[in-house]
């Protein structure tokens, strides 16, 4: 039997209506900047999303009237418009419903992406940057914001790892499907015998952590070293030692940020990423939430792909989980990844 997911506007309605009587409060933009920016996003989207619901509802009624009358005068070139109408209608609603599948009190919250190249060494690092772009441009795609936190460049090419900040409604829902293994098949150009690689890069993602959530970091339990950034960023980055390594002694996590001209800002983005690995550490350990949110995953270790993107000898994408697969690998590295997306969201449904 099919599960259908529903929207409901009085719900959703009510739900905007509690945020904007709280943004109506005398104090409320002298709250926080980030609580203040989560709300506000919150409320951006949810009255979105209340504004296409509605929209679709009147487009199917108008569709509904006009069927009628041709119906009755028997008006078949108004019958084939209606039809290409409520086709349209159909399939952008299908997309709003993938969003109704968000059932993570986390869902809703921001996204911090780690990127690791595996063995593979230059194949490898390559490769990370491949998947870089991937997810920048489907970033592109929803105009959500990327911020590059922390980067390592590759010794001859690529990247070694990377970390990054993605900002927008519901990223963290999203991209939650990312997180694993990524396994690319090709024949390398960094080979002059012109032979076929197996290259590993995983990819870790976390829900940002906001204000409602009450992370203590002891200042006696971290160790902060500063260090010069070896990535890109202009001349003062490369010969200040502005760059901030970040060691939580109990857990051994260990976070840094290069990206930012001052070492007060670094220090600042470092312990946000230690936060959220934190908190999902945290969720690990009292809820076993990691089990529940990837339970179909298989874990972060060589070998246990995820998914599978083959250049070579033919040329497609296949996710392991739900057994997706995409025959375009050009539009998936170009940021297209949401046929997986919306597979994993409504297997995991």
């Amino acid at each position: 039997m099919r599960s259908e997911v529903v929207f409901d506007l009085d719900t959703k309605e009510k739900e905007l209506e509690n945020i904007e009587k709280i943004m109506a409060e005398p104090n409320f933009w002298q709250k926080e900047r980030d609580e203040v920016s989560g709300i506000s996003q919150q409320r951006v989207a949810l009255k979105d999303q209340i504004d296409q619901w509605k929209k679709f509802f009147q487009e199917t009624e108008d569709a509904r009237l006009l069927a009628e009358m041709a119906f009755e005068e028997d008006d078949q070139p108004t019958l084939r418009e209606v039809e290409k109408d409520i086709s349209r209608v159909a399939e952008e609603i299908r997309k709003l419903q993938v969003q109704l599948l968000f059932s993570d009190p986390d869902d809703k919250r921001n996204a911090i992406i780690a990127i690791n190249a595996g063995a593979g060494g230059t194949e490898a690092q390559d490769w990370v940057q491949m998947l870089l772009r991937m997810y920048t441009r489907w970033c592109e795609s929803r105009k959500f914001a990327v911020e590059v936190i922390d980067f390592l460049e590759g010794e001859e090419a690529g990247i070694k790892n990377v970390t990054f900040t993605v900002t927008g409604p519901s990223a963290y829902g999203f991209l939650k499907s990312e997180h694993g293994i990524h396994r690319m098949v090709r024949v390398s150009p960094f080979d002059s015998t012109g032979r076929r690689h197996t290259t590993f890069a995983s990819v870790s993602v976390y829900p940002e952590v906001d204000l409602d959530i009450k992370i203590e970091i002891d200042d006696k339990d971290i160790r902060v070293d500063t260090y010069r950034a070896s990535g890109p960023g202009g001349q003062h980055v490369n010969k200040t030692s502005s760059a901030v390594r970040i060691t939580h002694i109990p857990t051994g996590i260990v976070v840094q940020c290069q990206n930012e001209k001052s070492q007060h800002r670094n220090k600042d983005m470092a312990l946000k990423v230690l936060k959220a690995r934190l908190y999902e550490l945290e969720k690990n350990k009292l809820e076993e939430k990691k089990h529940e949110i990837h339970k179909t995953q298989k874990e972060i270790a060589w070998g246990s792909q995820i998914r599978s993107y083959v250049f070579n000898p033919y040329r497609l994408v296949k996710d392991h989980r739900t057994n997706v697969e995409v025959g375009n690998l050009d539009r998936v590295m170009d940021g297209d990844i949401d046929p997986f997306i919306d597979a994993f969201l409504k297997m995991k449904k």
